[in-house]
């Protein structure tokens, strides 16, 4: 058996050995579209994360029999194409959850107490001269008692409404898929979700229900003290409409871990310097712990040795 990974770049420094231990392991650190066909003419298995593997591809690849996706997302492969070849998809679901979920709460918990502005307050010498023993000029909140809105109740979705809860939040969601009715949790329309919340999680989906969901009109519905998050898909939120409210003061800020193009290009006017203050950018890394990045990669492996053992 021959297996390739087309984009190992994709899983950091993580052990590969459990796939390596069941044949003829090839790795690409990255491929372009015109490098595909070629170093996987022969394989029995493709691993890819972000490699497009389209009908001309399979097409091309007549020995292919198992496509293993580095990820969830899996429409970086003509489905239809596969399965009209015989060709199962294998994506590994759940292995980020609780590496998404946290990163949410350091997104907002640094968002509602501002910790880039306190951490230079005192390493600047503004506290050492202030006189004062604290620092009342940005004030903050506590969740406790505050409405967390959550966008795509999901697994993911799930975790951070339980652990907004021990934090004494009250949690509402909106379902994008209009199936997951059933949280355990007040399901609310979209307008009444984004003017009632203190704090709006996305953990959604990329699709045509989900694609710049979050614009300018339903941004200027929040709260201006509000906050919102983004750790589902860059294309949900407008990032041009994001940027406009807060300049114009209409929301308190941002937390984005996933933007329309990745990585995000020099010159987006998210790294405007007017706003700087009022956002968080972090390089769609919520995902990418080192346990979850290991789960991921067993998962790949556990795939592969059942389909051979079916």
């Amino acid at each position: 058996m021959k297996i390739v990974f087309l984009d190992a770049c994709s899983v950091g420094n993580s052990d590969t050995s459990a796939i390596a231990a069941l044949g003829e392991y090839i790795c690409y650190n990255d491929t372009t579209p015109e490098q595909t066909v070629e170093r996987c003419i022969d394989a029995d298995v493709i691993i890819s994360n972000k490699v497009k593997l389209l009908r001309p591809e399979l097409d091309a690849l007549p020995q292919l029999k198992l496509i293993c996706i580095a990820a969830t997302g899996i429409n970086n492969v003509d489905l239809n194409a596969a399965a009209e070849k015989g060709i199962p998809v294998k994506n590994v679901a759940d292995y980020s959850t609780d590496s998404v979920a946290q990163l949410t709460f350091m997104l907002a918990l640094n968002l509602i107490h501002q910790t880039g502005y306190q951490d230079n307050y005192v390493k600047s010498g503004q506290y050492s001269h202030s006189g004062l023993f604290t620092n009342y000029e940005r004030p903050f909140f506590e969740l406790k008692g505050k409405q967390w809105g959550i966008i795509g109740m999901g697994h993911i979705g799930r975790r951070v409404a339980a652990i907004a809860t021990t934090f004494g939040a009250h949690v509402s969601y909106f379902s994008t898929s209009g199936k997951n009715l059933k949280a355990g949790y007040p399901l609310k329309k979209l307008d009444d979700l984004l003017s009632e919340s203190d704090l709006v999680s996305i953990h959604a989906p990329l699709n045509e229900q989900t694609r710049f969901l979050i614009n300018y009109e339903k941004l200027c519905l929040m709260k201006p003290t509000a906050f919102i998050i983004n750790v589902g898909r860059g294309k949900i939120i407008k990032e041009t409409d994001l940027v406009r409210v807060l300049r114009e003061n209409k929301l308190a800020g941002a937390g984005l871990d996933v933007y329309e193009k990745e990585p995000l290009p020099a010159g987006n006017q998210l790294l405007s310097a007017d706003i700087s203050d009022k956002l968080i950018l972090t390089p769609h890394i919520a995902w990418a712990s080192v346990e979850a990045r290991q789960r991921l990669v067993n998962t790949i492996a556990q795939h592969i040795r059942d389909f051979y053992t079916i």
